[in-house]
């Protein structure tokens, strides 16, 4: 496991939650390659998804852009070794 060795550069997760996300991430990069960023974002949608209810989305890797809107309180972008990891909960607009 690699916890401990996150740095967390924005979020507005709940402090127990942010520490799940880092936790699942440290758990996937047990699992998968580094290389394999679709596995291990994959894995950490799937253990939100069941923990906090559908329709969570990930994005893994070491360069990347977005533009997205979520839900208050469901999001985090963090670093973890050499990759990036983006976690939220989509929000829906009227």
């Amino acid at each position: 496991m690699l916890e401990g060795k996150a740095m967390v550069e924005d979020s507005d997760m709940p402090l127990k939650m942010q520490m799940q996300a880092m936790a699942f991430a440290s758990q996937a990069l047990d699992l998968f390659d580094v290389f394999d960023c679709k596995s291990i974002a994959g894995h950490i949608k799937k253990e939100f998804d069941e923990r906090y209810g559908s329709g969570w989305q990930c994005v893994v890797g070491s360069n990347f852009g977005c533009f997205f809107t979520h839900s208050k309180g469901t999001f985090i972008y963090f670093q973890l070794e050499t990759l990036r990891f983006l976690i939220f909960k989509g929000a829906c607009t009227p």
